[in-house]
């Protein structure tokens, strides 16, 4: 098989991955009210701090819109809350509440000690080729989504 197939089968074999994880993470929060969605909008508020409904969108590489009915869903749950933007009037920051705080610092030591575990059974050097090779292939497919050449 040739460098190009095998690269192929690389950018496809991130789907299956992905469901693995989701599945896993859908697991981990059985009792917590948290969906995945919800989960990924905490996530980026606890790493990055108050932010704009696309601000969050950016992060997660998805629709506005979309994102927008996933932080809806955190307000409804008291996870997050609605604050003056001060760069922005008519955007609102999209905050933590005390609950969300909590929760998504649960739920993120608990995943961290399941990769801390997948990691001890992998070569360190593996990984950083692999997140350096996944990081340039973003790069890659996101520039040609725009309709930019390589």
């Amino acid at each position: 098989m040739d460098t190009s197939e095998k690269l192929y089968e690389l950018i496809w074999m991130s789907r299956p991955l992905m469901q693995a994880a989701d599945t896993l993470v859908e697991r981990n929060l059985k009792g917590t009210s948290l969906t995945v969605r919800m989960r990924a909008v905490l996530e980026v508020i606890a790493l990055h701090g108050s932010l704009p409904v696309p601000e969050i969108a950016a992060h997660l590489h998805i629709n506005r819109q979309y994102v927008q009915v996933m932080v809806n869903e955190t307000i409804a749950q008291g996870f997050t809350q609605k604050i003056s933007n001060p760069r922005h009037q008519k955007s609102a920051l999209i905050a933590l509440t005390v609950a969300g705080n909590q929760i998504i610092n649960q739920v993120m030591t608990q995943e961290r000690v399941i990769v801390r575990n997948l990691a001890s059974n992998l070569d360190a050097t593996s990984i950083d080729e692999a997140h350096g090779l996944m990081s340039k292939l973003l790069i890659a497919l996101q520039t040609l989504e725009k309709g930019n050449p390589l």
